[in-house]
């Protein structure tokens, strides 16, 4: 359970709250590439942790990541012009270029002096962030120029295009919902489970498959998780997934998968899901599950962000779905499950009221290590992560003997065993 001051600390992000510093010392998604594929193509609205900014993608291939209001008389940038190395308001034509920077101010009369027009430039200035592309994803930095790191180096990012299928969409919570529910590893057993009636009280088959073990071992960018189940003749199977700053899961799943929870603001969340393969392309059959909606990902209304399952129209949940026994929560795809009961807890849950057990203990662990590094912040230590090779782990599953220690483990298996990526 947290406190009220913690709850606070873990779920504000935008400009000047502790996290939102936190998480703006990291590289952060925008939109994926093909959002904005062509050169002085259409520019994409895009809310970061409280920030409304227009992207775009100028004639020479460059990312601009903008304040959405013009410095001039704050009109909106979306209606821009994309044209010549800039993105020029169409209220007063006043033109900016990928650094921010004004270029052109035609609004001043003819026969200004240059010397005046440099000044209203110079003056002119509009906010702009760094950005860089990797993964299929556009990033960007939004934090101190002098800490700015390089890109990280994430498994699913650095496998070839056919290697991958992610989709995003927006989560109606803060992102805290998200990242909790994304290491809450005995909710598997349950919410995205099916054939069992409940009717008859059949819940032994849950009680068998429900981690016995709960075990962590710190990473340098954040931790390796492992839920451990009783098979019999002395061993275990592990299921090791792992968190990495600010917001990443990477999910030991067949394919493997990865999840971001990237704020918009304090209460809507961008949610990102990747399936990735390092050995080779993914053919259809690979991708059936999650081309039909059943898996991970969330279908979305055509040309848009937002689901068509959502909290207006409670997921579309199937009552009789659900009492069958085919399917526990009534509700299809696993993606919609997660996003149906993260969102019920309302825009920010009262952490306050929780009752923690024992399978919540990966829970505990992230929030703290969270809490501890913005404690470690605010005295001036750089955040954990900051070399790109710090994200250089896979999360797996594996069978071992009970008595091989966890980080063991974690240091052959989930650090040392990391293949090359995929040419």
């Amino acid at each position: 359970m947290l406190t009220p001051e913690e709850n606070e600390l873990l779920t504000r992000t935008g400009p000047g709250t502790p996290m939102g510093e936190l998480m703006r010392r990291y590289w952060v998604p925008v939109a994926f590439s093909h959002q904005l594929e062509k050169p002085d193509g259409p520019p994409l609205r895009a809310r970061l942790m409280g920030e409304d900014l227009v992207a775009f993608r100028d004639s020479q291939g460059r990312i601009g990541l903008i304040d959405e209001a013009c410095p001039h008389r704050t009109a909106s940038m979306f209606f821009g012009r994309n044209e010549e190395c800039g993105l020029r308001c169409v209220y007063h034509g006043i033109k900016f270029d990928v650094e921010g920077n004004c270029v052109d101010v035609p609004c001043l009369p003819p026969g200004t002096p240059e010397n005046q027009i440099s000044a209203v430039k110079k003056n002119m200035k509009i906010k702009a962030y760094p950005c860089e592309e990797a993964g299929g994803v556009i990033w960007a930095y939004m934090g101190p120029a002098d800490c700015r790191p390089e890109l990280p180096e994430l498994e699913w990012a650095e496998v070839p295009d056919d290697h991958r299928f992610a989709t995003r969409h927006i989560q109606e919570c803060n992102w805290l919902q998200g990242f909790d529910g994304g290491f809450d590893q005995t909710h598997l057993t349950f919410l995205h489970s099916g054939t069992v009636d409940m009717r008859r009280g059949n819940t032994d088959r849950h009680r068998r498959i429900v981690p016995s073990i709960y075990e962590f071992c710190p990473l340098p960018a954040g931790f390796a998780f492992g839920g451990g189940r009783e098979i019999g003749d002395g061993n275990l199977s592990w299921h090791v997934e792992l968190m990495m700053m600010p917001f990443h899961k990477v999910i030991p799943s067949v394919p493997r998968a990865a999840h971001m929870w990237m704020p918009m603001d304090d209460e809507n969340t961008m949610l990102y899901s990747i399936n990735f393969n390092t050995e080779r392309p993914f053919t259809e059959e690979d991708l059936e599950r999650e081309l039909a909606w059943r898996g991970i990902h969330t279908e979305n209304i055509p040309g848009t962000d937002r689901a068509i399952q959502t909290k207006a129209n409670d997921f579309l949940i199937d009552r009789e779905l659900q009492a069958s026994g085919e399917s526990y929560t009534g509700i299809k795809s696993l993606g919609a499950q997660d996003c149906g009961i993260q969102e019920s807890m309302g825009p920010i849950a009262d952490r306050t009221k929780e009752h923690l057990l024992v399978g919540d203990s990966s829970i505990v662990r992230v929030r703290r290590y969270l809490l501890d590094v913005l404690k470690d912040l605010a005295e001036g230590k750089a955040p954990p992560g900051g070399n790109p090779a710090h994200y250089r782990a896979r999360s797996l599953r594996l069978e071992a003997p009970a008595t091989t220690p966890f980080t063991e483990l974690v240091e052959s298996q989930v650090w040392g065993n990391r293949p090359a990526a995929a040419e």
